[in-house]
């Protein structure tokens, strides 16, 4: 009986999580004393959204991998009509915020469904690709073509839904974990490249005719202003208005001046908007100072690491697990890169957090509903070595 229990006891998981759930906490603490903040406590609510995703992650232990690649087109499609019903809802419950249509707004509870449809697509695509890997055994550059217009096609609902909301932020992970999972997919490498080479050249000519004639291209492609504004002044910010790199400036001088071990706990200095979410880890680099910031840098190290030794182990037993377990790694690497990114002035700034850091219900949910199934995995991949050895 012990035995049987101790598979559902993931220590390496469970101690990385628990770190996580620490850093956010903490982090959030000291962003919340800032003076915009006066009088709300967001510690609490997220130690709620906490506890609803260990929940999740509860819950999702009592189905196994085959339920799982059985039901993923199912809660695929299901995640995709609540996607539609976002874009058709009234204001009431779907208002319009910093110009997008993107969060379901009811009382007491705001839900962003495109965090949580990354996940769904990353499961179906996962159960596609290791279906496809079992009809087609040896694969040519036909089978290839067609698993990656399947690919595409998956992932290309989504993006379009999300786009007419619109927020290219959000549409541009998705096209990176798909990008990743190609990759991964053991399609041809020649078709890899062309594809690479095509997606490169589409996204540097857009980006250089957004550049060249930002009026124009808000007109063709119904890019806003304010998005504008965030390319030019990512592409070169010593051009722009103290109005325009207002958001990178003050986050830019919050992290910098945490120094090498920062300023410590209730005592930051600087003020800047989005402090607990977007920008949460200028607090980190002010509080905690350079230090600080390397040790959380490292600690999704050791989480991306489990990922990509679990993906590796379970591949024989379950390649969808394997596969989902890529793809999960391949959001959590986008948005590390792309939040500190755009906190150190080498990406554009959007609205994409911090995962497992940054405050949010959908962003905690979504990612624990990911890290409930990577647990699940490893679950599986336990009592698999189990029986191996006995």
């Amino acid at each position: 009986m012990n035995k049987k229990q101790s598979y559902f006891i993931q220590t390496d998981l469970i101690f990385i999580f628990v770190l996580f759930v620490c850093v956010s906490l903490l982090a959030i603490y000291n962003a919340q004393q800032l003076e915009q903040y006066e009088g709300t406590n967001f510690v609490l609510r997220q130690i709620l959204w906490f506890g609803i995703g260990v929940c999740f992650v509860a819950a999702i232990q009592f189905l196994d991998l085959e339920q799982l690649y059985k039901a993923s087109i199912y809660i695929y499609g299901a995640s995709i009509f609540v996607l539609i019903l976002l874009l058709i809802s009234p204001e009431s419950i779907a208002k319009t915020i910093n110009g997008a249509k993107s969060w379901f707004t009811l009382p007491g509870l705001s839900l962003q469904p495109a965090e949580f449809t990354k996940i769904t697509t990353i499961l179906y695509l996962s159960a596609v690709i290791s279906r496809h890997k079992v009809k087609f055994e040896v694969s040519n550059v036909k089978t290839d073509i067609f698993l990656l217009i399947k690919l595409l096609l998956i992932t290309a609902v989504p993006v379009l839904l999300i786009l007419m909301q619109p927020d290219f932020g959000t549409a541009m992970v998705y096209l990176f974990i798909v990008g990743m999972m190609i990759i991964l997919s053991g399609i041809n490498w020649k078709l890899i490249t062309s594809l690479i080479v095509i997606i490169s050249t589409a996204s540097a000519a857009v980006i250089g005719f957004i550049i060249r004639f930002p009026t124009l291209a808000q007109e063709l492609i119904g890019i806003r202003q304010y998005q504008v504004n965030r390319i030019l002044t990512w592409f070169d910010p010593t051009q722009q208005s103290s109005d325009a790199t207002y958001h990178f400036d003050r986050a830019y001088l919050a992290l910098g001046s945490g120094q090498l071990f920062g300023k410590g706990m209730g005592s930051l200095e600087v003020n800047y908007p989005e402090a607990h979410t977007d920008f949460i880890f200028s607090v980190i680099g002010e509080s905690f100072g350079f230090i600080g910031s390397a040790l959380v840098i490292f600690l999704y190290f050791m989480l991306l690491y489990k990922l990509v030794t679990l993906g590796l182990t379970i591949y024989k037993h379950s390649s969808f697990g394997s596969y989902f377990c890529f793809g999960f790694l391949s959001l959590l690497l986008i948005h590390v890169f792309q939040n500190i990114g755009m906190t150190l002035g080498i990406m554009p700034i959007t609205g994409i957090p911090l995962l497992l850091i940054s405050y949010g219900g959908s962003s905690i949910l979504s990612t624990m509903l990911g890290l409930g199934i990577v647990y699940r995995i490893a679950v599986e991949y336990t009592i698999q070595n189990d029986y191996l050895f006995k």
